[in-house]
């Protein structure tokens, strides 16, 4: 199954592009995530904490916003919104 991939922030470091055609068995969208990290191990920083997926990561499909267990349809277009990090105070 194809999907295009819209990644933000420090994934885009990962990726080398703001888009990218992941290529992956098809399933859910946590099946979608882990495709993803196969395919850019570098993102996994970004998404995971030990085995689980940070609860601020965003996912959607074509503009909405989903769950881990929703289906991805096939040529669905998936955004990932990473973790977002605050700064240090000084």
């Amino acid at each position: 199954m194809e999907t295009t991939v819209t990644v933000y922030g420090p994934l885009r470091s990962a990726t080398g592009a703001k888009t990218v055609t992941l290529e992956w068995a098809g399933g859910t969208a946590a099946d979608a995530v882990a495709a993803f990290v196969d395919a850019y191990p570098r993102a996994e920083q970004y998404l995971y904490d030990g085995d689980q997926l940070r609860p601020s990561v965003r996912l959607s499909i074509d503009g909405e916003r989903i769950d881990l267990v929703t289906r991805v349809p096939e040529d669905a277009s998936l955004t990932v919104v990473p973790a977002v990090q605050g700064g240090a105070r000084k």
